[in-house]
């Protein structure tokens, strides 16, 4: 019982499972980071687009 606890505390499989979720989370973080940054912009450049569109006078040719 004694070398099969020693086996487990010794076992460093959980450790690359940690690695590979934190690595995991740290993507997933910067991915939402980016969309909120582009979300933004678009945002921003619509709303330009919107302004300059209901500024445009429409003539009519007789």
């Amino acid at each position: 019982m004694l070398k099969r606890i020693n086996n487990f505390l010794k076992s460093d499989s959980g450790a690359i499972t940690v690695e590979w979720v934190v690595l995991t989370a740290t993507v997933v973080g910067l991915v939402g980071a980016s969309t909120a940054l582009i979300n933004e912009g678009v945002v921003s450049a619509a709303t330009h687009i919107e302004d300059g569109v209901i500024a445009q006078e429409v003539g009519v040719l007789n």
